[in-house]
């Protein structure tokens, strides 16, 4: 290899091109909204934030009101989401008064905006989670483990392959595939990860928060909410993206900056909740779950009484969260609790 050459393994690489200080992707600008890189479901309508705001307070009371309680977002982007949830909470005071809005943030930039949008609440801002103390914890995942770099694996010829990125003298970045030992990979796994697979993809940094969230969640009373983009399938598959100004990019060469991105597989998160000891309460669309907590009835009752375009303005917000062909079946959500808990609401 000459001196010019230099070689990274997959999750090494996205994780510079995301979260590195100076040009990190994440760590230099705002992507979200229709001005960014793309929009999430609380930047579409308040009645995303709404429903899991109603949701978190039936948690809650499913644990029987608990006088203490903390709300985690993982990952907050620019605020919006825990905005709108912190306002919905005040037609809940008793809730409101028991709970304590934390949010784990990587990016200084987008802590900047989150602080901004939330200044005339009271929120703490943490960088690792063992900052929070033991107690009830709600941690709400949306749109956040896709964000965390991966790696990818190929059964090639009978033989598993790591994938890694090769950037030449010129700057030039290709994909290159390493041999690689599976056992080992499936010893830090805790299980056997490549049965029946042909491809492989996990997050180990994934697999650090959810072993983290276990402890907290198996300690006391709690719950983990994942909302991301993923499927259902019992096999893996190479889902590796990247997304700029809510285009895919397709030059590699272009990937430093974007957001590098892939779709969780959910039955993979199952099996690792299994191993942790916890619980999945259930695994279902956007859709079903805002369907369920009653999002179209919420439409309803703010629409009635306003002018043919902001009603249809609402109604053209609420079928991009929901409809079958745009976010409502892409998505998925899932809840994780401890073993003692039974909690269906939105499943």
């Amino acid at each position: 290899m000459s001196l010019n050459t230099k070689i990274f393994s997959l999750d090494n690489f996205i994780n510079k091109a995301l979260y590195d200080p100076k040009n990190g992707f994440y760590m230099k600008k705002n992507p979200f909204g229709n001005k960014g890189d793309f929009i999430t479901s609380p930047n579409i309508s308040i009645l995303f934030s709404e429903m899991l705001s109603i949701w978190t307070v039936a948690f809650w009371r499913n644990l029987k009101c608990p006088k203490k309680i903390n709300l985690v977002e993982l990952g907050s982007g620019n605020g919006q989401m825990i905005y709108d949830m912190i306002n919905s909470f005040k037609n809940f005071p008793k809730f409101y008064k028991s709970c304590k809005f934390i949010i784990l943030e990587k990016s200084p930039y987008l802590k900047k905006i989150q602080k901004k949008k939330l200044k005339k609440f009271k929120v703490k801002w943490i960088k690792n989670l063992n900052e929070i103390q033991k107690g009830n914890n709600i941690f709400i995942a949306n749109e956040f483990f896709d964000a965390l770099p991966i790696k990818q694996f190929f059964k090639i010829n009978n033989k598993w392959n790591e994938r890694f990125v090769k950037s030449d003298k010129k700057n030039n970045k290709y994909f290159i595939n390493i041999d690689s030992d599976i056992k080992k990979i499936e010893k830090k796994v805790g299980f056997k990860i490549s049965n029946n697979q042909k491809i492989i993809e996990y997050s180990p940094v994934a697999l650090k928060y959810l072993k983290n969230i276990s402890k907290k969640i198996n300690n006391k009373k709690g719950a983990l909410l994942i909302i991301d983009y993923g499927y259902l399938e019992d096999s893996m598959k190479d889902t590796l993206i990247a997304i700029r100004k809510h285009k895919i990019i397709t030059h590699f060469n272009e990937f430093e900056n974007s957001d590098i991105t892939y779709n969780l597989n959910f039955k993979l998160l199952r099996k690792i909740t299994n191993i942790l000891k916890l619980k999945c309460q259930g695994i279902t669309t956007q859709r079903n779950f805002l369907m369920n907590l009653g999002i179209q009835q919420r439409a309803e009752i703010i629409s009635r009484n306003l002018p043919f375009s902001k009603k249809a303005d609402i109604y053209y917000r609420l079928k991009r969260l929901v409809d079958k062909n745009q976010m409502g079946d892409l998505f998925k959500v899932m809840l994780i609790t401890n073993k003692k808990i039974n909690f269906k609401l939105g499943f």
